[in-house]
């Protein structure tokens, strides 16, 4: 009885330890198979605060994208002097936008353009669509999201000259993305496991965690989000801004 005991006493502090280095990033169960993509990159906001970015960019990184925009009115505090340094770095640059559920898909991409330059040599701007706020549990209906994002890839792809890249979290992937929109290269959050689109589309960026430390920034938020391309450099490359 007595060894039982102990080994259920071992077992759960053994869990406990095993929890603890997830939460705290020191454990990623995703780095092994992220391991097999060889072109990697971040995506950062204000929260990764100052950002030295030859720093950052000698870590063994590709690409960044940069949050830029959110809604129809709010811009990222932090997006310009970030673009301006980034973009002089050997990094694939681009820019986010945060889709707002209220506010029309059209003023958004207008304001998205008023912020982001048309750069030639820089990615493709990206669609952040994830549930916020009371939309976690009450999400908006497929049409009603589809109505804000259509003239928003719309007016992204007039003013820049490529379809957008379409960021989602799985549910919202599911509910919004799944068998719609086969143009848009999608950058899919999958951060407990290897992502596996519904509708067996194949994935163009995966964001395998968001509890990684790098050298280079000191913002509120400890942590920066890791992404892999599903490809090489060049192939990255080859979807930039003509």
């Amino acid at each position: 009885m007595r060894t039982a005991l102990w080994t259920t006493a071992a077992g759960v502090a053994g869990l406990a330890v095993l929890a603890a280095l997830v939460a705290t990033g020191i454990v990623w169960p995703n780095r092994i198979p992220a391991a097999a993509y060889d072109v990697r990159g971040v995506d950062v906001s204000h929260y990764q605060g100052e950002i030295d970015w030859d720093v950052l960019a000698a870590q063994d990184l590709d690409f960044a994208w940069i949050k830029a925009t959110e809604g129809a009115s709010h811009t990222d505090p932090r997006f310009a002097e970030s673009w301006a340094a980034a973009t002089r770095t050997d990094l694939l640059v681009g820019a986010y936008h945060f889709m707002s559920f209220e506010s029309p898909g059209a003023d958004q991409a207008a304001h998205l353009a008023s912020e982001v330059p048309a750069t030639p040599g820089t990615l493709p701007p990206v669609i952040d669509l994830e549930f916020y706020g009371p939309y976690f549990d009450d999400p908006p209906a497929p049409d009603e999201v589809r109505a804000i994002l259509d003239p928003l890839v719309a007016g992204i792809e007039e003013h820049y000259g490529v379809p957008p890249v379409v960021y989602a979290t799985e549910e919202a992937y599911d509910l919004y993305l799944a068998g719609r929109y086969p143009d848009l290269p999608v950058w899919i959050r999958s951060v407990a496991w290897t992502p596996g689109l519904s509708d067996g589309r194949d994935w163009t960026v995966w964001q395998y965690s968001n509890r990684d430390r790098l050298p280079g920034y000191d913002g509120v938020e400890p942590y920066i989000d890791l992404n892999v391309f599903a490809g090489t450099r060049e192939e990255l490359a080859a979807l930039t801004l003509p």
